[in-house]
């Protein structure tokens, strides 16, 4: 008998793909630094800052206060801003629009769906659970998931083992060149979120680019035909 065809798996990442974060991660941002006494942080100066993890994203945030931060341990930071975060993290966060749209066709399509993110599993889970997604995603690779994170390929092939998918039949979903650099070394198809937080010159080496979560579902299909 001929073996059966696996599941066509699409795998998003979070911030700036799924989830329009940036009001909740800056408002984090803001109060960890003035818990310092140093002074606050713009929302469009931490949205350059978003995409490598909390640990990144605090590393930047004290550089970019400067020579007043160097003595603040960097650990307790990170700490601290989570402390924050997480209770809050969804506030003012909301899917982007045609969100819902896009992961209800591609689950009518067949398709198996996956988170793989930078965050924290634990708070990537509970934010996907405040915004109403229970049980839509068949894996969530959070940033501690495994050996290594975005763009570690070992990220995203984990979570797609997680989906009880294959790499030749998945397709990475993101906005930043981690996402990219993950998915090529998986050998893994990618489409670039245009309308993210990341530069435009961070689609290099994607398979596609799409300017909406409602272009993804054809997208995806295009790039793996049932």
């Amino acid at each position: 008998m001929p073996s059966q065809t696996p599941p066509r798996l699409a795998v998003f990442d979070m911030d700036g793909t799924l989830l329009d974060s940036l009001p909740d991660l800056a408002a984090s941002a803001d109060r960890m630094l003035r818990s310092y006494g140093l002074p606050g942080i713009a929302p469009d100066l931490v949205r350059a800052m978003v995409g490598d993890g909390v640990a990144a994203l605090v590393r930047r945030l004290l550089a970019h206060a400067g020579e007043a931060a160097t003595s603040i341990d960097a650990v307790e930071a990170v700490q601290r801003y989570m402390a924050d975060y997480t209770p809050r993290s969804t506030e003012q966060s909301r899917l982007f629009p045609g969100t819902d749209y896009a992961l209800k066709t591609l689950r009518a399509q067949g398709w198996r769906l996956a988170v793989c993110t930078n965050k924290p599993v634990a708070a990537a889970t509970r934010i996907i659970d405040a915004l109403g997604l229970e049980g839509v995603f068949d894996a969530v690779g959070g940033g501690d998931s495994f050996s290594a994170r975005k763009p570690d390929p070992i990220h995203l092939l984990g979570t797609i083992q997680q989906a009880h998918g294959t790499p030749l039949r998945s397709v990475m979903v993101g906005d930043h060149h981690n996402d990219i650099a993950a998915a090529e070394g998986a050998g893994v198809r990618a489409i670039f979120a245009r309308w993210g937080y990341g530069r435009p010159e961070m689609e290099a080496g994607a398979t596609a680019g799409g300017d909406s979560m409602t272009e993804i579902p054809h997208l995806a299909g295009e790039l793996i035909p049932a």
